[in-house]
């Protein structure tokens, strides 16, 4: 398990997630510090984990070897210029959790640390999340690895090597959950169009979701493969998913997937431009 003292700045859903996910895997809350200007915030984290909280930022950073910036990206340039005057010495890793904040911004408020840009996801929350991860070449191998294990500790993590490429994360993971509630709200609706009570519609929406997603992560097979699998020629899925193709689902997909990217990259270049 880690060895290193962990500090987090800002003690929200994202920041509790990651603290249970890494108590869960041996981490001591001895070894976690958390800064959160909301009193109940601090005693619901004190109280579930057990770990050190503050209303001080600078409190909380001091001594540790990584520093996780939690917080709104509205609040990210104040927070991180009011920290980097105490970080020059110590020098730790920075893992920031906030959309849109482009590394090279994180950088120039911190004075220059060592910063890993992230993108997790909302089922982060359940344990079971993705996030996608940066790093700028400064940050050593061993860095990247450290950054690697604490988001591991929420669900998978993966590199991308552009920095730009966040954008495509954010389309597709960052707001992913979103298009699948959608489509799970839609078969629920379509259930109840048909007939079906909406509890069971709901019941029967949800539970093929999360069974769909479960099998797709458990073999190797490409999801194409899988869908191939349990469409019969001439069967009732067949009848579906020519519809779908009628009305091209992949250009909707594709137009949608794009749209997010793009706008992920607008908020970027307007939180990282000041």
């Amino acid at each position: 398990m880690l060895k290193e003292t962990l500090s987090f700045i800002g003690g929200g859903n994202m920041a509790r997630s990651l603290i249970g996910g890494l108590i869960a895997q041996g981490l001591p809350a001895t070894q976690i510090v958390v800064s959160d200007p909301i009193e109940a915030q601090r005693q619901s984290l004190m109280k579930q984990y057990g770990v050190q909280t503050t209303s001080d930022n600078l409190a909380a950073a001091a001594q540790a070897q990584v520093i996780v910036l939690a917080i709104k990206p509205q609040e990210m340039q104040s927070v991180a210029q009011q920290l980097a005057p105490a970080l020059t010495k110590q020098q730790p890793l920075v893992i920031s959790v906030a959309a849109g904040i482009r590394a090279d911004a994180l950088q120039r408020w911190l004075g220059g640390l060592a910063v890993v840009r992230t993108m997790p996801n909302r089922p982060a929350l359940n344990g079971c999340g993705v996030t996608g991860m940066f790093a700028p070449p400064q940050v050593t191998a061993t860095q990247r690895e450290l950054a690697q294990r604490i988001m591991g500790a929420v669900g998978k993590a993966v590199w991308v090597q552009q920095e730009t490429l966040i954008d495509a994360v954010t389309a597709v993971s960052g707001s992913g959950p979103a298009y699948f509630f959608l489509l799970m709200e839609l078969l629920e609706a379509a259930g109840v169009k048909l007939g079906l009570p909406q509890d069971t519609a709901r019941t029967l929406a949800i539970e093929t979701a999360y069974g769909s997603g479960l099998m797709a992560r458990e073999v190797s097979d490409p999801p194409g493969v899988l869908r191939e699998q349990v469409t019969s020629k001439g069967g009732t899925t067949e009848a579906a998913l020519k519809v779908f193709a009628a009305n091209d689902m992949q250009r909707i997909v594709d137009d949608a997937v794009k749209a997010a990217a793009l706008r992920s990259a607008e908020l970027a270049e307007q939180l990282g431009s000041k």
